[in-house]
């Protein structure tokens, strides 16, 4: 049964500030779930704490709102005890790489089927304003009493070393690129990351709408590296050198931010999943569709052998 955009939408108040980047990023994920048409009964939605964690609470599909930083985690497990789950994550910068940058960081390794996306506005917009992993050093806010003292964290280098095997950045204010941005992300098979440039009228006055679409030298501070023929996937996953020359090609472009600022993929490579190592190792599929306990509270699935396979002797 196909659904609509209007299907998606709950009766639940959405209370972010007015001309908050989030709700640019709300309808781009709807309109990117309407186009992609998936099974809504399979659609997970996770997220941490921060405005960005309400998120859930406005899609009429399943939802968990998690605890801070801890959402890759929960993640994680849903897409491991259902591998017919599509599950996408929600966190802020400071949610995302603050206190959950171990979970960001490990997460790579793995490379689980599962899209993370952070709306990344430099400060921490829930608990008025202070300065995320991701302002640049010296930046004051409005928000701050002194300039930032703190460097920035490059989050798409990080998550290319890392280990994701699909990552891009993508403005909040843009809904038709970042919904074609997410649709790309839930379909590629491994670990996706979109880091969403998020403007918070509230608490940031540097990066605001006008600093992003501001024209410097003739086009604007923005542009989309699709448009320049950047290519960002590895063609060959078994070919050491193309993959280091896109990563380092990935990373050089990461780093460019003033007067130009890219948006797009940066990075793609097919790798095997976590779900098919897990599968290579055990020799066969778990059936996700088999409850784990029966109508009457008992279990119906015997665990004994798992716990002796992990015990510590």
């Amino acid at each position: 049964m196909s659904y609509k955009l209007a299907d998606l939408k709950t009766d639940y108040n959405i209370d972010w500030c007015p001309g908050c980047g989030d709700f640019g990023i709300l309808n781009s994920l709807m309109s990117a779930l309407v186009d992609l048409q998936l099974d809504l009964k399979k659609v997970v939605l996770v997220s941490g704490i921060g405005c960005s964690g309400k998120t859930p609470h406005f899609v009429n599909i399943t939802g968990i709102h998690t605890l801070h930083g801890r959402d890759i985690p929960f993640a994680t497990g849903i897409k491991l005890a259902n591998p017919e789950l599509t599950v996408i994550d929600i966190g802020g910068d400071g949610n995302t790489y603050g206190i959950g940058a171990g979970h960001f960081l490990n997460a790579g390794r793995r490379n689980i089927d599962i899209t993370v996306l952070v709306f990344n506005n430099g400060v921490y917009g829930l608990t008025k304003g202070q300065a995320s992993p991701t302002l640049k050093l010296g930046m004051k806010t409005k928000s701050l009493p002194l300039p930032n003292i703190n460097q920035a964290i490059n989050s798409l280098s990080v998550a290319i070393v890392s280990g994701y095997t699909f990552v891009a950045r993508s403005y909040a204010y843009d809904v038709k690129h970042l919904k074609q941005i997410i649709k790309k992300a839930i379909l590629h098979k491994g670990l996706s990351l979109i880091d969403i440039l998020q403007p918070c009228p509230s608490y940031n006055d540097i990066h605001t709408k006008e600093y992003f679409e501001q024209v410097v030298n003739n086009s604007k501070r923005i542009y989309k590296l699709e448009d320049e023929g950047y290519d960002p996937e590895v063609k060959d996953p078994n070919n050491h050198q193309e993959i280091q020359e896109k990563i380092v090609k990935a990373i050089l472009k990461s780093q460019e931010w003033g007067d130009k600022i890219p948006i797009g993929v940066f990075y793609k490579i097919n790798l095997p999943t976590f779900e098919e190592r897990l599968i290579d190792r055990y020799g066969k599929k778990l059936n996700p569709s088999k409850s784990i306990f029966e109508i009457n509270n008992k279990p119906s699935t015997n665990i004994s052998n798992l716990i002796e396979e992990i015990k510590i002797r």
